[in-house]
C-alpha cells in the first residue's frame, strides 16, 4: 500500500462521518503490507493516530502530511498521536487542543477517555460484544469480570438489566467506571463496583450469585496478576457454583497466540455443563488477514 491508497481508504471511511467512534483504518490485522504499525480512530472531533512501531523520519513526515490535510478536509479539532511503542506508550497533542472531557460514543452512549495512559479507556473492537449483551440481558442479574471502565456495564443497565455486578483489581478504572454510568444519567443503585483480585476473590463474587449473564474479558497477560494460558482456566472452573439455569457466558480472548478452540477446550474440560452457542463476528473496521488471531468473542450457555 502507498500513501495515496491510503488517503484513498481514509476518505472513504469518513464518507459518512459521525460523532460516533470509527475506525477509519486499522494496519493490526496485517491486511496492509507496510502499515502494520498504523491506527488511526474518528473520535467524534478528535483524530487519535497510533503507531505501535517506529518508522523511519521521512515517512513519518509523508503520513504527518496526509494527517493534517485530513484533519482540515473533515473538521477535525484535535490530533492526538500516540507512540505505543515508547515505554509510557506517550499521547501528543499535535494539533487543537484536547476536550476537557473527551468521550467515546457508541449506539448513542459516552464513555469517558483519558489520553494520559496507553490504554484510554474504550476498547471500540467489543462493540459487538456490548450489543449482544444488550440483546440478552434485560431482568437478568450480570457479573462482568475483568470489568475495566465498565463499558459492558453501561451497556447492560442501558438495556435494562436488573443488576450488573463489575470486578476489576483496578480502583482508577471501576472509578471510571461510576463516572460511566453517571454521564448516562444511568440508575448506579444497579450497579457493584468491586475492586477485588477477581482469582482471590470468590466468596465475595458469590455473594451476588446465581447470575444469569457472566462476562470474561481479561487481559491476555498483565504482569503478575493473569495470564490468559494459565489463569482463564481457573475462571470457568467456577461457572458451575455462579451460575444460574441457562446461564449465557460470553466469553472473550485477545491473545494472538490462542485460538478458539483454547477456549472451547476449557469449557468441555471445566465445565461441561455449558454449550457453545456461537462465535460473534468482529467489526469490518478491523480487519485481518487471521481471525484467530484476532479478538475471539465466544458465546456458551448452560444447558
Amino acid at each position: 500500500m502507498n500513501i495515496s491508497e491510503l488517503e484513498n481508504l481514509l476518505k472513504e471511511n469518513l464518507e459518512e462521518k459521525t460523532k460516533e467512534f470509527k475506525r477509519i483504518f486499522h494496519g493490526r490485522g496485517n491486511l496492509y503490507e507496510g502499515y502494520s504499525f498504523l491506527t488511526i480512530d474518528s473520535i467524534d472531533k478528535l483524530l487519535f493516530v497510533v503507531f505501535f512501531e517506529e518508522i523511519e523520519k521521512k515517512r513519518e513526515e509523508e503520513l504527518f502530511k496526509l494527517l493534517n490535510s485530513i484533519y482540515e478536509e473533515y473538521s477535525f479539532e484535535c490530533l492526538v498521536l500516540q507512540r505505543r511503542y515508547l515505554n509510557g506508550g506517550e499521547n501528543e497533542v499535535l494539533k487543537g487542543v484536547l476536550p476537557r472531557e473527551a468521550v467515546a460514543w457508541e449506539n448513542g452512549l459516552k464513555y469517558q477517555l483519558n489520553f494520559s495512559n496507553k490504554n484510554i479507556g474504550y476498547f471500540a473492537d467489543m462493540k459487538n460484544g456490548r450489543e449482544f449483551i444488550s440483546s440478552v440481558c434485560e431482568g437478568k442479574n450480570v457479573l462482568n469480570l475483568f470489568s475495566y471502565t465498565c463499558a459492558f456495564s453501561v451497556a447492560a443497565i442501558n438495556a435494562g438489566a436488573k443488576q450488573v455486578v463489575n470486578v476489576d483489581m483496578a480502583k482508577n478504572a471501576l472509578n471510571t467506571g461510576r463516572e460511566n454510568h453517571r454521564i448516562n444519567s444511568l440508575d448506579s443503585k444497579k450497579v457493584k463496583f468491586l475492586p477485588f483480585n477477581i482469582l482471590k476473590s470468590w466468596s465475595k463474587i458469590r455473594k451476588f450469585a446465581p447470575y444469569d449473564i457472566i462476562i470474561i474479558d481479561p487481559p491476555s497477560f498483565q504482569k503478575g496478576s493473569f495470564a490468559a494460558s494459565k489463569d482463564y482456566r481457573k475462571i470457568i472452573k467456577k461457572l458451575d457454583e455462579l451460575a444460574a439455569e441457562n446461564c449465557i457466558v460470553l466469553s472473550c480472548l485477545n491473545a494472538p497466540e490462542l485460538d478458539s478452540s483454547f477456549i472451547k477446550e476449557l469449557f468441555h474440560e471445566e465445565a461441561s455443563s455449558f454449550r457453545f452457542i456461537r462465535k460473534i463476528d468482529n467489526l469490518s473496521t478491523f480487519p485481518t488477514n487471521e481471525e484467530e488471531r484476532s479478538l475471539k468473542n465466544l458465546v456458551f450457555q448452560k444447558a
